[in-house]
């Protein structure tokens, strides 16, 4: 795709997956319904978590994707975000993958399209994507 003024930038992506302890269909149900207390669960990571239906502006505005039959949850930035001073657009998919030998865990993807060429590709918001799951596990393991 072509942006204007700034060359040829196309859909790029970062992957990771995280061994999580808690239930699966606990985590799942966590991130697919209840992302609003996501807070209560990495609070020293994200401070706030508004779910409006309204279409008032928000500081990240993002359109939540969820598909129960592969326990994948996708949310695409639509407008607010520091992210997207950097990228065109900004997507993250969260897919909890259900035992087997290897245990549980969730794929984090995070698709991305850059404004210009120069700009790094989205690491550290993948890493905090990571960090946010392992709290999240963490906290559903006390609960």
């Amino acid at each position: 795709m072509a942006v204007s003024g700034a060359g040829t930038c196309k859909l790029e992506t970062l992957e990771a997956e995280v061994e999580i302890k808690a239930k699966a269909d606990q985590l799942y149900k966590f991130i697919s319904n209840k992302h609003h207390d996501v807070p209560k669960a990495a609070s020293d990571k994200i401070y706030d978590v508004t779910v409006h239906e309204d279409g008032n502006v928000e500081t990240y505005k993002e359109k939540v994707e969820i598909d129960e039959a592969n326990k994948r949850v996708s949310l695409e930035a639509l407008e607010g975000s520091h992210v997207l001073d950097n990228y065109k657009s900004y997507k993250v998919t969260y897919q909890v993958i259900t035992p087997n030998s290897e245990g549980s865990s969730v794929k984090i993807t995070l698709e991305y399209e850059k404004l210009s060429e120069n700009d790094p590709p989205p690491q550290k918001y993948l890493s905090f994507l990571v960090n946010v799951i392992k709290d999240v596990d963490a906290h559903l393991l006390k609960e």
